[in-house]
């Protein structure tokens, strides 16, 4: 197809897009899941695995091959904004404030799913159907220990959030983990991602040149934007020519870390903590978000969508290690965070709370598994695997999260009852 072609073609997509996406959202809210689960679910049925099977002429028409890179774009940029919103809005005073629990629950939440997800790769490892011929067995055992340690930070903050649990000592717990178990998961990959190369030499680039961005970005670039905090909180509000400023540095730090071949969402994420906090920060949440998540983020899940093809899924054997992999992912991280929030005085009832939201994978598990696929770290069946897990215990965090813990209506009813 023409450039030209794929323009007009563009268009249509993103009308079906937001579509498929806003009624899988309406149906699926009744279930009491959130748009996030939602939209996860609708990028699967409008790939090979459903509506590329029951419509494949439809499918072909409006997603043919020439037109991902173009999705991929769009895609990219969505999450390099999301990401970018992720690091605003992380609190390093969650973490002060519950030290102890928090991180003795983080680290129950990565080494238990680490050492089985790494368990079972280095026994797949050498099946060429579920990782590259290249992939070593040390890159398969770390990339897959990220992946199943990862924990769907942002979800876990809308839940705490819709909740009206964000001051409480359960949301402060799941927040301060949550930040804590990703921040790792993510250190792990870039580790992955550095090595994967065949000069040593690059990843040795790679590495150093993040850490040293880091470095600069958060003890440098950090502290000559608290001027700008300032003139917003004198404002009340951020202009354009600040917005613009800020989104600048934002897709600078994205290029960067792309360029010494890390990911562009670590650039993002990184710019995002260096953000000032208060009025400043709002102001991009404000401006930032709606447009991010409404209409960037759902082409993301598409595309991860068009990548997931269950059909691949196909033998006794493949069905039999997507089961291993989701006992793995759960007992992993749901038991062994709530253990861990047992032996620091939690109560039963808050421990099962923290261990079901630590659970949940949600859109911080797509990103790390398109990363492995379009680095040709794993293969369509592994990823179509890992998608299924990563479904299941989101969709598995809300409704089990409100039986243990009870929804906010129900609360509230029980306190106006007791009082």
């Amino acid at each position: 197809m023409s450039a030209f072609d794929l323009s007009v073609l563009f268009f249509l997509q993103m009308a079906f897009i937001l579509g498929v996406c806003r009624i899988v959202g309406i149906l699926l809210k009744r279930l009491g899941q959130s748009q996030v689960v939602s939209e996860m679910i609708a990028g699967v049925v409008m790939g090979p695995s459903l509506m590329g099977w029951m419509f494949p002429g439809l499918s072909t028409y409006l997603f043919p091959v020439d037109a991902k890179s173009i999705l991929f774009a769009v895609a990219q940029l969505g999450l390099v904004l999301y990401m970018f919103l992720i690091g605003v809005e992380f609190d390093v005073g969650l973490i002060k404030s519950r030290l102890r629990s928090a991180a003795s629950v983080s680290l129950a939440g990565i080494v238990a799913p680490f050492a089985l997800g790494a368990t079972l790769a280095y026994f797949l490892v050498g099946d060429t159907t579920l990782f590259a011929a290249r992939t070593t067995t040390l890159q398969a055992v770390l990339f897959v220990g990220a992946a199943m340690s990862i924990t769907a930070f942002p979800m876990l903050a809308r839940i705490i959030f819709e909740q009206g649990l964000s001051k409480t000592s359960l949301g402060t717990l799941a927040l301060a983990a949550g930040s804590m178990d990703d921040a790792a998961a993510w250190c792990v990959l870039a580790v992955v991602l550095a090595s994967f190369q065949n000069n040593p030499a690059i990843a040795v680039y790679a590495i150093g040149g993040g850490v040293l961005f880091g470095l600069l970005v958060l003890l440098g670039l950090r502290r000559l934007l608290l001027p700008l905090g300032r003139r917003v909180e004198a404002a009340g509000e951020m202009s354009q020519g600040m917005l613009i400023f800020v989104l600048m540095l934002v897709m600078l730090g994205a290029w960067f870390t792309d360029f010494i071949q890390i990911y562009a969402v670590f650039g993002a994420f990184i710019m995002g903590i260096a953000m000032p906090r208060g009025k400043f920060s709002a102001e991009l949440h404000r401006i930032i978000y709606p447009l991010t998540t409404a209409f960037l983020l759902p082409v993301f899940f598409v595309y991860s969508g068009l990548n997931t093809r269950i059909g691949l899924v196909n033998t006794p054997y493949l069905w039999l290690l997507t089961g291993l992999v989701l006992l793995a992912a759960t007992v992993g991280k749901g038991v062994a965070c709530y253990a861990a929030a047992r032996w620091h005085g939690e109560s039963h009832r808050e421990a099962m709370a923290v261990g079901t939201l630590m659970n949940a994978r949600g859109l911080m598990e797509l990103i790390i598994l398109n990363i492995g696929l379009q680095r040709g770290i794993i293969e369509p069946a592994l990823f179509a695997i890992m998608v299924m897990m990563a479904i299941t215990t989101t969709l598995m965090a809300t409704p089990i999260f409100e039986r243990v813990y009870g929804s906010k209506a129900s609360r509230a009813a029980k306190e106006e009852a007791f009082l």
